[in-house]
C-alpha cells in the first residue's frame, strides 16, 4: 500500500517534487508532478517482476504460479522449466528473456524451495487496495493529507485496524473485520482501472 498506492499516487509526487527537485536540480529541472506521476507509473511489459508496473505485476506471479502447479503435477520437468518460462512470458506478455538470468533464474524462491510462495505478492496487493479504500471512507481528508505530507492519519488508522490486530486474526478474517467485507479483488481491479484510465484516457 505505501510502495505502490500510496508511493505512486499523484497526490505523493505533488509533495515529493520539492525535494526532488532540491535534492536533484539539474535531473527535475521543468519537470511537474504530472510528468513525475506518469514516470513512476508507465505501464509496459518487462522481463524482470520486482520492477514491473502495477498493471503487469500480477501477470509475474500468475506465470509462475501456473509453472508451480505443472512442475508439481509432474506435468514438466525441472529441465523444462526455462522454455516453460520464456513461452508463458511470450504468451501473456508478448517478450522472451534474452538470457536464463533475466528469465527462470531471476527469483530465489524455487531454488530455496519456497514453492507456493508467489500468491502471497498478488494477495498484498488485493488486500492493501481494499484496505485503502476502506481507510478513504474514514480519512475524507485522505488526498489532501498526502498532498501536504501528511502520512500520520492513515499511519494510525493501519495501525487501529490491521497492525494491533494482525497477531489475533488470519488473514482473511483481519481484512473481513477492517474493511467490513471479506477479501475480493474488487477494489484492486476498481484502482487499477481508475489508474490507467487517468495515466491513458482510455476506459475499460
Amino acid at each position: 500500500m505505501w510502495e505502490n498506492q500510496i508511493g505512486r499516487s499523484l497526490e505523493f509526487c505533488e509533495w515529493v517534487l520539492p525535494l526532488w527537485q532540491e535534492n536533484f536540480p539539474e535531473n527535475m529541472q521543468g519537470v511537474t508532478a504530472e510528468d513525475l506521476w506518469r514516470a513512476v507509473n508507465l505501464v509496459e511489459p518487462s522481463l524482470i517482476r520486482v520492477e514491473a508496473d502495477e498493471a503487469t505485476y500480477n501477470l509475474h506471479i500468475m506465470i509462475r504460479y501456473e509453472v508451480e502447479k505443472r512442475l508439481i503435477a509432474g506435468d514438466i520437468e525441472v529441465d523444462d522449466l526455462p522454455d516453460v518460462w520464456d513461452d508463458m512470458y511470450e504468451e501473456f506478455l508478448g517478450i522472451r528473456s534474452p538470457n536464463r538470468t533475466l528469465g527462470v533464474l531471476q527469483d530465489v524462491h524455487w531454488s530455496i524451495g519456497a514453492f507456493g510462495y508467489f500468491p502471497t505478492y498478488t494477495l498484498g496487493n488485493l488486500y492493501s487496495a481494499q484496505l485503502l479504500a476502506k481507510a478513504r471512507e474514514d480519512l475524507p481528508d485522505h488526498d489532501e493529507q498526502i498532498r501536504r505530507g501528511e502520512f500520520g492519519p492513515l499511519l494510525e488508522w493501519m495501525r487501529e485496524n490491521v497492525h494491533k490486530r494482525g497477531s489475533i486474526h488470519e488473514p482473511a478474517a483481519l481484512i473481513e473485520e477492517a474493511t467490513g467485507s471479506p477479501p475480493s479483488p474488487d477494489a484492486f481491479v476498481e484502482y487499477l482501472r481508475d489508474k490507467v484510465e487517468r495515466l491513458y484516457g482510455v476506459t475499460a
